[in-house]
């Protein structure tokens, strides 16, 4: 793919006498400095990913499931909650493989399940990287892999255990097959981003599918090739994705149910109504039981952030939003200025790419519910990559000059003056920002614009890295705030700054929030397991618990078997009654949990009615009324 003009070419080598050899150093020293530059943002990355993972936020809900997965193969394979693999989780386990792989080699350690989220978010900086040099230039791809590893979410979320760290990655690696496809004209690019969307599948599900459109659109606008040979490519790559997406749901499916879990969210054990009922037209249509799905995400219709002002909010303004502004005119006039060039223009198909990258993720979440913060991380590389090959555009512009050098300086101080919109909601977190920005920002655009053909090196060197510097030191300042405990959300909704609940709850209770811990229990969950381990007598389960809510502690304590009753949200109907009086009668469980803060179920109902309560302080237990304790022995 034909690069944005950056520099003049230097790869052409002469021999190494009189001008060719001082082409050839200073190709040698460009690509030194191109490596030194790269090596610094990756370990920068590193850095902000890594630092002080012992104290990670793990999901609990995620990581009991990665704990039980690294018990067992069968477990690991199948995603199921607990050891025993009763039932899986409530979305497909392939971003939790890695994690449990990690658990599994490593031990039971918090640090130890963050740690495939870091090296993700790293390869993902890496990836971009070269994506963007073959794109727009080695300055464009240095610029994008460091735009991507100081936005806000990308920190917070690579620091996290949320699946969201994989599909971020393999959504690159998918563009970058693309864009070598769109390149070359071979099919085998094309079929391998075919296959990098399909394990997408397996970490996000439909989210991963968002994309497709934009690829097969870009490959058919911009390959070389008849209308036809474009057409058919693009259809064998995309029964390729297809294929791989649903490669675990038809290993699922063609298992026997006695010898698998039962598939979460459903009400007829089907893999397809997990991932299209459960998690696809429950979730974001009008039936809560679409395909035989249960209905415990309807819910999510009706809460998180929404709308078309998203974005922009105070909450997930601050974590993605910083360079929108710079990236829109890159786009509009990188468009403009390429009109008129072949179809095949790959600086063109370059723009399209990410740009459509943006929008269609843009416009889902805009019209959506249910949207967590760090869903919007997967706008990242987009943005990013859009940044680089703007600003490697612009500064083409700007050294030809012309009237169309304006589009850089102007460039400067709208993204400075949009970190006052973004920004002015939180002055009270970082007074001297706003000031440095502004300051930065003013220097940049009033440099830039009197610089002429007249002035050194120097002087338009200076004003264009006070540019730069106004443009990154916001996001990074809200990236680096992960850093510190407080500002670093939760493990559920891991967010950058002082937006997240974590900071909230210290703010307003004025107490820190107790981690998460993937192999220390409380003290009250440790003097439950001490009780059920000295009470159990050849039992195949520990105990049963009334949905996940109350064996997320347990399972990530032990790596005994829990039966989890109506799974993720309580309303799974597995086990039935006739089920769970089976387990009791052969002498397979004995104790359950139930819970006031999880709807009842004909398989609690039958615990209320068939088993004895047992006393809180029995075990040890001071109880706040939400738990309650049933021994079912006969």
């Amino acid at each position: 793919m034909a690069t944005i003009p950056v520099t003049r070419d230097s790869t052409a080598r002469s021999r190494p006498t009189g001008g060719g050899r001082l082409a050839v150093l200073r190709q040698q020293a460009a690509e030194r400095w191109e490596l030194w530059s790269l090596l610094l943002i990756l370990a920068l990355a590193a850095v902000l990913y890594s630092w002080g993972i012992d104290q990670a936020g793990v999901h609990p809900y995620y990581s009991a499931a990665v704990r039980s997965m690294a018990a067992n193969w069968h477990t690991f394979i199948f995603g199921g909650l607990d050891p025993s693999g009763s039932i899986t989780v409530d979305k497909i386990p392939g971003a939790l493989w890695p994690q449990a792989l990690s658990v599994r080699l490593f031990g039971p350690y918090n640090w130890a399940a963050a740690l495939p989220q870091a090296l993700e978010g790293v390869l993902a900086v890496w990836a971009l990287h070269r994506i963007v040099r073959a794109w727009a230039g080695a300055p464009a791809g240095l610029l994008a892999a460091l735009v991507l590893t100081l936005t806000p979410i990308t920190v917070a979320l690579n620091r996290h255990t949320i699946p969201d760290t994989l599909l971020v990655l393999l959504l690159v690696l998918a563009a970058g097959s693309l864009q070598k496809a769109v390149s070359t004209g071979r099919l085998l690019p094309l079929l391998v981003c075919g296959i990098w969307v399909g394990l997408a599948f397996q970490a996000k599900m439909l989210q991963a599918w968002l994309v497709l459109p934009v690829l097969a659109a870009v490959y058919q606008l911009a390959a070389p090739g008849s209308r036809w040979d474009r057409a058919w490519r693009v259809l064998l790559a995309g029964v390729t994705a297809l294929a791989v997406s649903c490669s675990w749901l038809l290993l699922v499916w063609a298992t026997p149910a006695a010898n698998r879990p039962y598939a979460d969210g459903t009400t007829n054990n089907n893999p397809f109504t997990l991932v299209f009922g459960y998690n696809g037209l429950s979730r974001f249509g009008h039936d809560p039981h679409a395909l035989g799905a249960v209905a415990g995400t309807a819910a999510s219709r009706t809460t998180g952030n929404t709308g078309w002002t998203m974005l922009v909010n105070h909450i997930v303004g601050p974590q993605i939003a910083w360079l929108l502004p710079f990236t829109a005119l890159a786009l509009v006039l990188g468009l403009l200025w390429r009109t008129g060039h072949p179809r095949t223009d790959g600086p063109r198909a370059g723009l399209l790419l990410w740009s459509g990258w943006l929008t269609v993720h843009v416009v889902v979440f805009s019209t959506s519910n249910g949207n967590h913060g760090y869903y919007t991380a997967v706008l990242a590389p987009a943005l990013a990559a859009l940044t680089g090959g703007g600003a490697a555009l612009f500064w083409a512009e700007y050294r030809a000059g012309g009237p169309r050098r304006a589009a850089l300086p102007a460039a400067v101080g709208l993204t400075a003056l949009w970190a006052v919109v973004i920004d002015g909601p939180h002055s009270g977190f970082a007074p001297w920002l706003l000031p440095v920005v502004l300051m930065l920002g003013l220097c940049g655009t009033i440099g830039l614009w009197s610089c002429g053909p007249r002035s050194t090196r120097r002087a338009v060197h200076s004003a264009l890295a006070a540019g730069l510097a106004s443009a990154l030191v916001a996001p990074a300042v809200w990236a680096t705030s992960c850093l510190d405990p407080r500002y670093a959300g939760s493990p559920m909704s891991p967010v950058a700054g002082p937006v997240g609940p974590g900071y909230l709850e210290m703010r307003h209770h004025r107490h820190k929030p107790r981690p998460i811990s993937l192999n220390t229990p409380s003290t009250r969950d440790a003097a439950l397991l001490n009780y059920l381990t000295a009470h159990r007598s050849g039992e195949t389960y520990l105990l049963a618990t009334q949905a996940a809510y109350g064996a997320e502690p347990l399972l990530r304590a032990t790596s005994q078997p829990v039966l989890v009753m109506g799974g993720f949200t309580g309303l799974t109907p597995y086990p039935t009654a006739q089920g769970l009086t089976t387990l009791v009668t052969a002498h397979e469980l004995r104790y359950a949990l139930l819970t006031t803060r999880r709807p009842s179920t004909p398989a609690t109902a039958w615990v209320k009615g068939n088993c004895t309560r047992i006393p809180p302080r029995a075990y040890g237990r001071i109880s706040d009324g939400s738990f309650t304790l049933y021994d079912c022995a006969p």
